[in-house]
């Protein structure tokens, strides 16, 4: 990175700290929500050995290497044992409440728990969306939550998470996967707590940092820049995305400075994960030269696991060890004179890598509420980074480089950048959990894709679907889907739908695929991709209405929700263990599957109305407007972007 790119970043944490320099408005907090009992505990494996730079080390005497995606890790294969028989008791006990009728589903688990193949193998996905797809897959989680107050209850689905082996996310859903798994996989609950140990404090926009003024936001801006500076010297490229990850962390990781010694790989040395308490995480980016713009349907996607990142995609089709990437792989192997960096997977970096949405903010500056002198120099900063390629998350050297040269198209070239992992089309993060050697049975589909109005309207199921169907697959398998304007008319993005329900139509094993789509159930969720900062009740009236939407209103939109849940979850394992479905089951496939009716008419504009009764913003008292999180800019703050002009004026 230039010293003028260094400079432009600069410029802008001052031009945004300018641009927000008000106070921000605070809405009451819920007094009644008690949630004592989950609060966040500060992590104990912040293990960078230099804070955010990477550093190299002196390697284990078994020197990493670059494997073949022909198989799963021995690291995955030996925690799916553990993790497996974890899930029985949860499962168990889920499946117990969910009121499958003629059907004992405590005893069916009870009496295949010594065969973990047959049991239900169950993954959620949550897409990306910013902010809102956070919150929205949020609310989700905390239904499928069994330590949350309430979520065992009738008609309720706590312990789908206890009970799931898989935990992707995408951008904004990566987001939350990763603010879980980095606080001890804290409770949605807890990482809202209206208390110290409260994680999620968005009233404070990303380029705002730390509420306490104008102060704490330059000293934030410093730190931000200090950790950057130190991976630059350390020789490492760096990205606009090293500064975006580094703030993503302050308001995703409880941990002081946002935790810049924290590594995703440090989640595979976590207790509770290594125990096999917890669902795997992974998250999702995709492959782009610096050089493009639009990334397709073949793009290679990456995954992040606690262990490893790479890919089962032919056109690498490898997996390099998470703790040493940094390290200068050449032909598969780590030289005997290369040294072993380690600190580079930093966890903000990663979270960041998933959801660099650059572009994204640049054509879209223009709805940010910011003054027009401020768009035309973010513009003009933005132009600039662009303009070095840096829009990017960079991963050199290419831990790839002269891996399997006949058929990796990375193998010739020493970088390797990522980028959201929604650019192709596939925001939901389906893609690790399809692959054959996961074997997993139902995937639960959690969408906040703002595909209409900031509304799904299916198109990440359909760009899964299409990839499917092309070489670069590689053998995975997806679900029948129909297209957008299907979905919209048959009401498909307004309700959950079962796609896969016959597994004798799909060509190879495909799960099943419960989507579960953001909708207006008690709050319209719909929020800009883009909004910069939520009020603690519009955040707390999102994260409801993903649990309403996961639910169905707690049962209430449908009484035989919950049931239908359960047979979702054992559906492919009685096919496995050739049991009869149950009757009730039959019935929730009739109501609940897509049966193939298609409807390519172009549909009317969509505009949903809230279902249920609608969350009430609590007044922001210092305002005086219910819900209001966007400030107008004051006079200093025009005189502070003055400057900042005149800045920008001798810089470029």
């Amino acid at each position: 990175m230039t010293l003028q790119s260094l400079l432009s970043l600069k410029v802008l944490a001052l031009l945004t700290l300018a641009a927000s320099s008000q106070a921000s408005a605070t809405v009451p907090r819920d007094d009644a929500r008690n949630a004592a009992n989950m609060a966040v505990d500060v992590r104990a494996l912040p293990n960078a050995p230099d804070g955010y730079a990477p550093k190299g080390e002196d390697c284990p005497s078994d020197r990493p290497k670059i494997r073949s995606a022909s198989s799963l890790s021995r690291n995955e294969t030996s925690w799916l044992e553990v993790r497996r028989k974890k899930t029985v008791d949860p499962m168990r006990e889920l499946l117990g409440r969910l009121n499958i009728t003629g059907f004992d589903a405590a005893g069916y688990i009870s009496d295949h728990a010594q065969n973990s193949s047959d049991l239900p193998n169950i993954a959620i996905a949550v897409s990306g969306g910013g902010y809102r797809a956070l919150m929205n897959g949020g609310g989700a989680l905390r239904a499928f939550d069994s330590r949350e107050d309430n979520s065992t209850s009738s008609g309720h689905l706590g312990g789908l998470l206890q009970s799931s082996t898989y935990l992707a996310g995408l951008s904004g859903g990566g987001w939350l996967v990763g603010s879980i798994f980095l606080n001890n996989f804290s409770s949605i609950t807890g990482l809202l707590n209206d208390d110290k140990s409260s994680v999620w404090e968005f009233g404070n926009s990303i380029f705002e940092g730390p509420a306490g003024g104008l102060v704490d936001s330059v000293n934030y801006y410093d730190e931000i820049s200090d950790d950057v500076t130190a991976k630059i010297d350390a020789g490492f490229n760096c990205s606009i995305t090293d500064y975006w990850g580094r703030a993503l962390s302050y308001q995703l990781i409880g941990a002081e400075n946002g935790g810049p010694a924290y590594t995703w790989s440090s989640i595979a040395l976590e207790d509770q994960f290594v125990s096999g308490d917890t669902p795997m995480p992974l998250l999702v980016a995709d492959g782009r030269a610096p050089d493009t713009l639009l990334v397709g349907g073949n793009a290679t996607v990456f995954e992040f696991n606690p262990w490893e990142f790479g890919t089962f995609d032919p056109t690498t089709y490898g997996f390099a060890p998470l703790e040493y990437l940094g390290s200068e792989f050449s032909n598969g192997a780590l030289p005997s004179d290369k040294k072993c960096v380690r600190g580079f997977d930093n966890a903000g970096y990663i979270m960041g890598t998933s959801s660099s949405l650059f572009n994204a903010f640049l054509v879209n500056i223009d709805g940010q509420d910011i003054p027009d002198l401020a768009k035309k120099l973010v513009k003009k900063i933005l132009e600039a980074v662009g303009q070095d390629q840096n829009d990017i998350a960079d991963y050199s050297p290419n831990p790839f480089y002269g891996f399997q040269n006949s058929s990796n198209e990375n193998a010739k070239s020493k970088r390797l950048t990522l980028v959201d992992g929604g650019e192709d089309l596939q925001n939901i993060p389906l893609h690790p959990l399809i692959q054959p050697d996961r074997h997993v049975d139902v995937i639960f589909a959690v969408d906040s894709s703002a595909d209409t109005s900031n509304w799904p309207n299916g198109t990440s199921l359909v760009a899964t679907y299409e990839r499917s169907l092309t070489d670069i697959s590689n053998g995975t398998s997806f679900p029948a889907v129909p297209g957008q304007n299907t979905f919209v008319n048959l009401g498909l993005n307004t309700r959950p739908t079962f796609f896969g329900c016959n597994s004798s139509n799909t060509t190879g094993p495909t799960p099943l695929v419960v989507y579960i789509p953001n909708s207006p159930y008690v709050f319209l969720s719909n929020v800009s991709t883009f909004d910069r900062k939520y009020e603690d009740s519009l955040r707390d009236a999102i994260v409801q209405n993903g649990y309403e939407s996961a639910t169905m209103g707690n049962a209430t939109a449908d009484a035989q929700w919950p049931t239908c849940v359960g047979c979702a979850i054992i559906s492919r394992s009685l096919e496995r263990t050739k049991t009869s479905v149950p009757d009730v089951c039959q019935q929730c496939f009739k109501d609940h599957c897509w049966d193939g009716t298609v409807n390519n008419t172009a549909p009317a504009a969509y505009e949903p109305t809230i279902k249920g009764n609608e969350v009430t913003l609590k007044s922001d008292k210092k305002n005086g407007v219910a819900g209001q999180f966007h400030e107008r800019i004051g006079v200093a703050s025009m005189a502070v972007t003055a400057v900042v002009a005149a800045l920008l004026a001798s810089v470029f």
